[in-house]
């Protein structure tokens, strides 16, 4: 499945293939959300460990991302992104990793910020459970 969509301005090959991991398996992959009144809290896990390690290193890249303001423009990137790279320094997180998946929780105090964390969040539980077919409904609603 050649998947261009996953390239991005600023994104390494590396990131790119992270991505392409988890679509291609995206069926291995399970994740809950809990919308907290000032953020979320995720657990994401997956049943194929080799998965599983991609998951962990995309997700900490992506918040080491979003603290440093590195948009990596991902051809598919939500839109929703744009407010969490604008309002860094308005997020907190915190991540916990363990032998099942990862856990974040990303707190703030900016109303708008707390939208877009909860927003980004469903979006993201959304690839999990479809993967490319809810990219591209995304894409096409946009």
């Amino acid at each position: 499945m050649n998947m261009p969509g996953l390239r991005g301005l600023d994104a390494t090959d590396a990131e790119s293939g992270e991505l392409a991991v988890m679509f291609r398996n995206f069926e291995t992959l399970s994740r809950t959300v809990t919308n907290l009144p000032n953020g979320t809290k995720t657990v994401t896990t997956s049943s194929d460990p080799q998965v599983l390690e991609t998951l962990i290193s995309h997700v900490s890249g992506m918040i080491n991302r979003i603290e440093e303001g590195r948009d990596p423009q991902i051809m598919i990137q939500s839109q929703t992104l744009d407010i969490l790279f604008e309002r860094r320094d308005k997020i907190m997180t915190d991540i916990e990793t363990n032998d099942a998946g990862i856990v974040v929780t990303q707190t703030s105090d900016d109303p708008e910020v707390v939208a877009a964390l909860q927003k980004h969040a469903g979006e993201v539980s959304d690839m999990a459970e479809r993967g490319m077919q809810a990219v591209h409904e995304m894409m096409m609603a946009n």
